[in-house]
């Protein structure tokens, strides 16, 4: 079965070509005509003089022809060129070469076409959407089922060092309460039930640690702590700590813009009412 199925398209290519070949000598053969066969012999033996008519020439007698062309041309008067009308001058070299007026044209319409060229690369550079990978760039960190999973195998807080992040869990009941402090942007998330804070301090931009034993978040620079959504608690800080731009995907995947940082809930902001849970990995501070 395997052969035939190689042989059969094999032998119909080879009809195609044969018909093709066909058709095309037929085609040249309607365009040129056709010779009888006794003209091709008579070309291919040549042409033989009838009785009375002269043959072609000998080969001594065409060298004998050439011979007295030859001395015909030689008896002719060689001709003498006419003299110029005008005697030949050197050209000007500012008329050959190129004169600084067009040099400096050419020069000042070079330049502007440059700067143009430049100024839309430019333009086309400023409204072409950079390629921006890591932080920076909107981050696809996982599902929101996943990630919740995370979060709590790590004891309540999912850092993320491509992100400079931290990624925690946003109870469902305090929706109402962060619904009226809370953008758009950072309650996108929330009511996935995920937050992600942005892991730089404040105060004065020290990374920010979790502290297992009182689930909150404390700065060991200064002693700014911040409960687990990042709603400041204590400490010298201005606000609380930074969020991320977030949303979920139709596939429930949740998109973190690291290159929009939000700022912090302002002083005095506790949606959720959560208490340290322990001892403090940081001794208290004084504002």
């Amino acid at each position: 079965m395997t052969v035939l199925a190689i042989v059969i398209p094999v032998l119909a290519a080879a009809g195609a070509i044969l018909l093709v070949a066909a058709y095309r000598r037929r085609e040249v053969r309607s365009v040129t005509g056709r010779l009888s066969r006794r003209t091709r012999l008579r070309d291919r033996l040549g042409r033989r003089p009838a009785a009375g008519e002269a043959g072609p020439p000998t080969g001594r007698e065409v060298e004998r022809a050439a011979v007295l062309a030859r001395r015909a041309a030689e008896d002719l008067p060689v001709p003498v060129p006419e003299p110029d009308d005008e005697p030949w001058s050197a050209p000007d070299p500012e008329a050959v070469g190129v004169t600084r007026r067009q040099f400096l044209n050419r020069s000042i319409v070079g330049f502007m076409g440059l700067s143009l060229t430049g100024f839309g690369a430019a333009v086309l550079g400023f409204l072409w959407p950079p390629f921006v990978t890591g932080f920076g760039a909107v981050l696809n960190i996982g599902t929101v089922e996943s990630l919740k999973t995370q979060v709590r195998d790590e004891d309540g807080f999912l850092k993320l060092p491509e992100g400079r992040m931290w990624v925690t869990e946003y109870p469902e009941g305090a929706l109402a309460k962060a619904r009226e402090v809370y953008s758009p942007a950072v309650l996108r998330g929330m009511e996935a039930g995920l937050v992600a804070l942005y892991w730089k301090c404040p105060h004065l931009g020290c990374t920010v640690p979790e502290c297992v034993s009182s689930q909150w978040f404390e700065c060991p620079c200064h002693g700014s702590k911040y409960n687990q959504v990042g709603e400041k608690r204590g400490g010298p800080a201005p606000r609380g700590m930074d969020h991320f731009a977030t949303s979920v995907n139709d596939r429930g995947e949740f998109l973190v813009d690291t290159g929009k940082i939000i700022q912090g809930s302002p002083i005095g902001t506790n949606t959720t009412n959560q208490e340290a849970q322990g001892a403090h990995c940081i001794g208290e501070a004084t504002e």
